[in-house]
């Protein structure tokens, strides 16, 4: 066989691997946010009209297939973050990041699972959520300093207001869809520098709301 006919068998078997690859993609999108990030494997495989050793050869664990499928939600989510940093006020770049978080962890199961988890040892995601933490402080620290938000509130508490929402889209999303857009600005409200006042318990450390990050990675 010549060195043509050697490159037109390859071609049809990489166009082959990369259409079976998009299938796996757009079959774990759909999966993941139905499901969440624990979604069946074999499901996505079948969705996708292929083996489950090929899901494997593509992707070798779960969390390769994550970051895949969450790709272009991931750029969407932190485009729309650095837009809300872009805001003249500041409480209004606050209200506007919350708003946009919310309304992407609405939208999407496996979303919602991905940002309120940590999956240590994977170099990728732990860059991904490193960030999403930097604009959080970033966001609240510009509303903090205009005066606008309470000084006491930490990044640990918007994390917390993440998994309370998250519950909060669980329960209503079949009959009230948007209704997390109630309890969010409810909670702004209790996050107003002027309604400030003594909370009884200490924000959670760095060290504990990255353990019940990982914590929840473990839970099935």
């Amino acid at each position: 066989m010549s060195r043509s006919d050697v490159e037109q068998v390859r071609k049809p078997r990489r166009r082959d691997a990369q259409e079976r690859r998009l299938k796996l993609v757009d079959a774990a999108q759909h999966e993941f946010a139905a499901h969440g990030v624990d979604a069946s494997l074999e499901s996505i495989a079948r969705e996708a009209g292929v083996a489950i050793g090929t899901l494997y050869r593509h992707f070798p664990t779960r969390l390769d297939l994550l970051l895949a499928a969450f790709q272009p939600r991931l750029q969407e989510f932190l485009v729309g973050a650095d837009r809300a940093l872009e805001l003249d006020d500041p409480w209004e770049g606050f209200v506007a990041y919350l708003e946009h978080l919310f309304g992407m962890q609405a939208g999407d199961r496996g979303f919602n699972d991905f940002l309120s988890r940590r999956f240590p040892g994977n170099a990728d995601t732990e860059r991904i959520h490193d960030q999403m933490c930097q604009q959080i402080e970033d966001v609240l620290s510009r509303a903090q300093e205009a005066g606008e938000a309470r000084s006491d509130i930490t990044n640990a508490d918007i994390v917390n207001l993440i998994w309370s929402n998250g519950r909060i889209v669980d329960a209503t999303s079949a009959t009230a869809p948007m209704a997390w857009r109630r309890y969010l600005h409810l909670m702004l409200d209790a996050y107003r520098a002027e309604r400030a006042h003594p909370i009884p318990e200490p924000p959670m450390t760095s060290e504990q709301l990255y353990d019940a990050m990982v914590h929840l990675s473990e839970v099935r």
